[in-house]
């Protein structure tokens, strides 16, 4: 009995040992987050379709920042503090990086000639593949997860506007590709709730794993994107010329050393590269493999739709431009978007001031707190007010003669009546490249009559 009261005493001074590390550590990691998010932040959600576009354009310089902390971890803590274009505060930092990617990237004149050939083979490899997935060995059809597919073809694309040649990216034996999609997939999709993690320490002690792998993502991400990094490097100054990639606009690229645009300029660290990479190879991949998921659900459901757009890809010519785009093509993917947002809701935060008008908010040193103002993207899209029948898929509204004949998937300056990615003044960004990859893989895909094939949960749950 006393060896077993003696075990028990040593078991709880160990608990009590381990949980106190956990809450330092913890301290460490989610200081930062509870500084940019205290307590007190008051949200207001945004489903008025006339108050966003008074906010996004009458009074855009209060309503164009990004949250400080967009994500409830600080994953940079214990290192220098890194930023993204989706996390910057508006300003010369913010339009430094911004303009680097819609000039150095995403501008037409460079994107266009490179993005033909990449999705031409895309789309091939992934018909090849969704055809390979289709049969078994015993020659019984199979069920096939789309979105695996879709993943593979649309991230091989994004990293090659990334990083270049196939030699930035490990060879081609395709490892190096292939680590960094399944690191990426695995976080973005890893169900984790990093909000209740920051916000409990029990909760991050009892999801130790989990805390574990949200501390670690900085350093796996280091880890998968420095090898590129470095042969963008030397590629740089090896050769002169030539298309150049996402991370070779970024080794070249200088940005504010202080808060002012008069401040002297420097070059971006590795570890910014880093984060930056990772927003670009995110949101390149995400919101592309949405839209066409929901694409293609929409599609299967209604034969008819289907069956119109097939006639229309297999009887006519089209570009390599979404502004080639077949128009009942471009009216079924524009009602995919309205009902489907790939980004259903857009935070912006601001501060209210004295006179209770809207002010961009300080930097982010814990006074005053600012309002985070959420649109809910998709109630917006799915308005009574501005749509006929808002809930039903009608591809027809977005041709010749219907309601959303001129409506497009950026916010329009007059009127807003849906608003399917994250807007960002004075352009859309990448809306045109997300547009054109949904164009080239759907040519591709059309080519056979999609059909719906109902599966048991348990079937698909043992896959």
């Amino acid at each position: 009995m006393e060896a077993m009261l003696m075990l028990l005493t040593v078991a709880l001074a160990l608990l009590v040992f381990l949980s106190a590390a956990s809450f330092r550590r913890g301290s460490k990691l989610a200081g930062d987050t509870r500084r940019a998010h205290p307590a007190t932040t008051t949200t207001i959600q945004v489903r008025d379709a006339a108050v966003a576009r008074r906010m996004i354009f009458d009074d855009a310089d209060s309503f164009s920042n990004h949250p400080a902390a967009p994500f409830p971890v600080d994953l940079d803590a214990g290192h220098h503090k890194t930023t993204s274009i989706n996390s910057a505060p508006y300003g010369p930092l913010w339009r430094a990086l911004r303009r680097n990617l819609t000039a150095g990237v995403l501008h037409p004149s460079r994107l266009v000639p490179l993005l033909a050939p990449l999705h031409r083979a895309a789309a091939a490899a992934l018909v090849a593949n969704l055809n390979s997935s289709l049969v078994t060995g015993a020659g019984v059809v199979a069920v096939v997860v789309v979105r695996d597919a879709l993943y593979d073809a649309v991230f091989g694309v994004t990293a090659r506007l990334c990083f270049g040649d196939d030699d930035a990216l490990g060879g081609g034996g395709g490892a190096g590709e292939r680590a960094m999609r399944e690191a990426l997939r695995e976080f973005f999709h890893s169900g984790i709730d990093a909000g209740v993690l920051a916000r409990s320490r029990a909760a991050r002690l009892l999801r130790w794993r989990q805390w574990r792998y949200l501390a670690g993502t900085r350093r796996r991400l280091a880890e998968l994107f420095a090898p590129a990094i470095i042969a963008a490097r030397r590629r740089s100054r090896c050769r002169a010329g030539g298309v150049r990639s996402y991370v070779d606009t970024l080794l070249d690229v200088c940005v504010p050393a202080g808060e002012s645009a008069v401040d002297r300029r420097r070059e971006l660290r590795d570890d910014e590269i880093v984060r930056l990479v990772w927003e670009f190879l995110g949101a390149g991949t995400e919101t592309v493999v949405a839209c066409v998921e929901w694409t293609l659900a929409r599609l299967v459901a209604s034969p008819e739709v289907q069956d119109k757009l097939r006639r229309e890809l297999i009887d006519g010519t089209t570009g390599g431009d979404h502004r080639d785009m077949p128009p009942y093509l471009r009216a079924v993917i524009l009602e995919s978007l309205r009902l489907h947002p790939p980004v259903p809701f857009i935070l912006r935060d601001a501060v209210i001031g004295p006179d209770r008008r809207a002010e961009p908010p300080p930097p982010p040193d814990g006074s005053p707190s600012p309002v985070r103002f959420t649109f809910m993207a998709e109630e917006i899209g799915r308005d009574g007010k501005a749509w006929k029948d808002p809930e039903e898929f009608i591809p027809e509204r977005f041709l010749t003669g219907g309601e959303g004949e001129d409506v497009g998937p950026v916010p329009g300056t007059k009127e807003i009546k849906m608003m399917p990615f994250n807007w960002a003044p004075p352009d859309g960004g990448g809306v045109g490249v997300d547009l054109t990859a949904t164009h080239a893989l759907f040519i591709k895909v059309m080519a056979s009559p999609l059909r719906a094939r109902i599966t048991p949960r348990k079937e698909m749950l043992a896959r």
